[in-house]
């Protein structure tokens, strides 16, 4: 009887297990096949007929979605995304167009241009005054924002990308073209080709973040723009300056340039530089300088700068004058200054400096050394004269014949430049 029951519940149960799993069957079958939706795409003419429909001075924000196409906005206006529209232009051409005054672009993602040099695809292309451009994520583009002759101009909180591109075909991440007095600032720009002031005069590149690219700021015959507390970082080259003039870099973080071309600074034909507060680190060569200043009568100051853990310090084209180094601290670099091709850097002004090398005392406790320091060029620093050997810097044979120079010299080494005043702490004051 025992069994009988055992048998009965059993029974009863495999029943009930079996009509749960028949009753739920179609449910699982229906979650798998439905699947996630697909979202909409919708054509980008319906955020162009927005446009066109909207009074000047009015406030379009675009319903969320992914739009398909590109729009022109042409006409003042603020064009809000609010962070939840995508506009992808499909591969071809420019996402959006401002050929306008007093336009406000905020809160889209642009991506999907085409990867055309010649009409210069972009996520934004402006040719128009007093714009603001604002909190925009552009990724998959060629160019990112493309200023041209273009006046008082906002760029800010943006996010941009390149396309997966070799480093020398992608596009600029910013490019001002013959473009005054714009403010650039709190930007990321990353795995672009260059952001780049081309022909551009008193603009304002501050709070920004640059890396991955082969310029982190690129100045191009431009002149008194101002690059404050920005951020470059594993570029090929930090910031370069090439033909400009009256150019003000200050405390800006710059490192990571490394590789035979690795710059954190670099200045050629520049004039009326001034160069202070910048942590200039983790470079192959911390400042080059070639042929700087250019134009007669003007100074580059150098001033202020951390200089530090670079391959060469401070780096010259050749021998050459007019820049002032004051107050700068040298640390850890394997090399403090180099000049290449034969020559000195004695012609320039070296005052004031803090350098690790420095072997003298400070008896007084003014924080001054009591000696000159004296970087002096010895036979081991053969990889100046003779490029072909720079390949064997830092080789363990160089480094023999240079401690051995330093031990004997073969000959009489050459002074490369003179500090007077080498600076070594910061003078404490006696409590009394």
């Amino acid at each position: 009887m025992m069994a009988n029951m055992m048998s009965g519940a059993l029974s009863s149960s495999w029943r009930r297990f079996v009509f749960a799993t028949v009753a739920a069957a179609p449910m699982a079958v229906g979650a798998v096949v439905a699947g996630p939706s697909t979202p909409t795409v919708i054509p980008a003419s319906t955020i162009q007929s927005l446009i066109d429909a909207a009074t000047e001075g009015a406030v379009v924000v675009v319903p969320p979605g992914h739009y398909l196409g590109k729009v022109a906005v042409e006409k003042p206006l603020t064009l809000d995304g609010d962070g939840k529209v995508t506009i992808d232009a499909g591969g071809t051409g420019s996402v959006m167009l401002v050929k306008a005054n007093n336009v406000t672009i905020k809160g889209f993602h642009l991506t999907g241009t085409g990867s055309d040099h010649n009409s210069e695809d972009a996520g934004i292309q402006v040719r128009g005054n007093n714009n603001v451009l604002k909190d925009n994520r552009i990724d998959d583009a060629l160019f990112g924002i493309d200023l041209q002759q273009s006046y008082f101009n906002v760029i800010r909180r943006n996010h941009i990308t390149s396309k997966q591109m070799d480093l020398g075909l992608r596009g600029d991440s910013i490019r001002l073209w013959y473009s005054d007095d714009n403010a650039i600032e709190d930007n990321v720009v990353k795995d672009s080709r260059d952001f780049v002031l081309w022909y551009s005069k008193r603009n304002r590149v501050t709070g920004n973040h640059s890396s991955g690219g082969r310029y982190g700021m690129h100045f191009m015959f431009a002149a008194d723009n101002l690059v404050e507390n920005n951020t470059f970082t594993d570029n090929s080259v930090g910031i370069s300056m090439m033909y400009d003039q009256g150019d003000i870099v200050r405390g800006n973080v710059i490192s990571h340039s490394v590789g035979a071309t690795g710059t954190c600074i670099s200045l050629k034909e520049a004039s009326a530089v001034l160069i202070e507060n910048n942590e200039i680190i983790y470079c192959a060569n911390g400042i080059f300088l070639d042929v700087s200043p250019f134009q007669p009568d003007t100074v580059n100051t150098i001033t202020n700068n951390r200089i530090a853990f670079n391959d060469i310090a401070i780096s010259f084209l050749n021998d050459w004058q007019g820049n002032e180094f004051k107050t700068n601290t040298l640390t850890a670099n394997m090399t403090e200054v180099a000049v290449f091709g034969g020559g000195s850097a004695k012609r320039n002004v070296w005052d004031g400096n803090a350098w690790d090398s420095y072997e003298g005392f400070d008896r007084d406790g003014d924080g001054i050394g009591d000696t000159p320091h004296r970087v002096l060029n010895y036979a081991g620093r053969v990889w100046m004269d003779v490029p072909n050997t720079r390949f064997f810097k830092g080789a363990p044979v160089l480094e023999v014949l240079d401690f051995l120079d330093r031990l004997a010299p073969f000959s009489e080494p050459e002074l490369m430049l003179e500090d007077e005043h080498p600076r070594l702490a910061v003078k404490t004051e006696k409590k009394s």
